[in-house]
């Protein structure tokens, strides 16, 4: 049986029917508080900003909370990415004090896009999709990188100047101040947080998951502290070819993750599926990224609405879905979370419910799921109890 980082690999390598913006080695634009750092060759990684010969305020090429919310279609989104040109330097990650880093803090930083020239070494070349972060266009060595002076977001800037704070805390914080993911991220990756000598720059993939871990967790000892929902309730939200589904059960906390693709590539249908009950998980999840994306987007509804559930989110990538980055189910869960929920009496009910809507059988989904298999063996339990796994 093929693994989800083997399947999305094959896909991934078949992204060939798009192309990136065409740049000569010169590039002058308004380019959006945009850097990416590798994580090859840690500690030793390539950095650098995300450019664009766009004019303009481009801030939006970079702001996938935007993206769902307005309703961007999948071809706008590839389109904005790969106008993304993205430089590279070899930097080590504890190198702050150094003039580039420094530039790279800038524009992480900034309130606004920032204009910018880049000299690249050769012609920039190829793009590069992703499940764990968003894609991008060409790329190549940068020989110079000029930024103009521009203003930081209060708040981010308030957390680089605070260098007694741990970067935990200030992950939380900027979170509770409703500071976007992407800018909490970015400013992760940057090196911009954490106590002083501790700080650091951090690939993008990993500090994605490290923004989603964190805020998870604090979320999650909250949910923990308040009392469990009375009834089944499904909330649904579709879009970028996904259907997505969180059923919330009257129980402890507990979650599965469970995502299908059918026929992405031609005949292929793909099940991959992870959980945990009302301990944190140990270790990293098979699923990758977008476990921790899922889950800090249902637990961040459950806080607010200071109510404890169990989650079940199926997720259904069909014929045309395209690897956009974890991003991608974060807000897409979140603006499931957003919707009226449907009220059940039991999981079977609930399940009929959605198999109008989903391609694949529930019985694949709940074969596939072990919380989800054990809820539906169990039908309606009847106390809590039996949830504390």
């Amino acid at each position: 049986m093929i693994n989800k980082g083997s399947y999305l690999k094959e896909l991934t390598a078949a992204m060939m029917p798009f192309s990136s913006v065409p740049v000569g080695p010169d590039l002058s634009g308004t380019s959006p508080p945009s850097i990416f750092i590798g994580q090859w060759n840690y500690p030793d990684v390539l950095a650098g900003p995300m450019v664009t010969p766009v004019h303009g305020n481009t801030a939006e090429m970079d702001m996938p909370e935007a993206w769902i919310a307005g309703r961007r279609t999948q071809e706008e989104i590839i389109r904005y990415r790969l106008g993304l040109v993205r430089g590279t330097r070899r930097v080590n990650v504890s190198g702050l004090d150094n003039h580039y880093v420094e530039k790279l803090q800038e524009v992480a930083l900034s309130s606004a896009s920032v204009e910018s020239e880049a000299g690249f070494a050769r012609c920039p070349q190829g793009f590069f999709f992703s499940e764990e972060h968003a894609p991008h266009g060409p790329s190549a060595p940068l020989d110079r990188f000029e930024i103009s002076a521009g203003t930081w977001q209060r708040d981010l800037e308030k957390v680089f100047y605070d260098t007694d704070l741990p970067a935990k805390e200030a992950i939380l914080n900027l979170h509770a101040e409703h500071v976007p993911f992407s800018s909490i991220q970015k400013a992760l990756s940057a090196g911009t947080m954490g106590k002083g000598r501790n700080r650091h720059l951090v690939p993008t993939r990993w500090s994605i998951t490290a923004c989603d871990t964190a805020i998870g967790d604090n979320l999650l000892y909250r949910v923990k502290q308040c009392t469990p929902i009375d009834t089944v309730r499904v909330h649904e939200f579709s879009s970028l070819n996904n259907h997505y589904a969180v059923i919330l059960l009257p129980t402890a906390w507990q979650y599965e993750w469970t995502e299908a693709f059918l026929h992405v590539l031609g005949s292929e249908e793909y099940v991959f599926s992870d959980c945990e009950g009302h301990k944190k998980k140990a270790g990293y999840s098979s699923l990758g990224g977008c476990y921790y994306s899922c889950k800090m987007a249902v637990l961040e509804a459950l806080a607010k609405e200071q109510k404890q559930a169990g989650a079940i989110v199926l997720r259904e990538a069909v014929q045309g879905y395209v690897p956009l980055g974890v991003f991608n189910v974060r807000e897409n869960v979140r603006h499931a979370m957003q919707q009226k929920g449907q009220e059940f009496e039991d999981i079977g009910s609930a399940l009929s419910s959605l198999a109008v809507r989903f391609t694949l059988p529930m019985q694949r989904f709940i074969d596939e799921g072990s919380l989800l298999r054990q809820v539906t063996r169990g039908g309606r339990q009847s106390t809590l109890a039996s949830f504390y796994i």
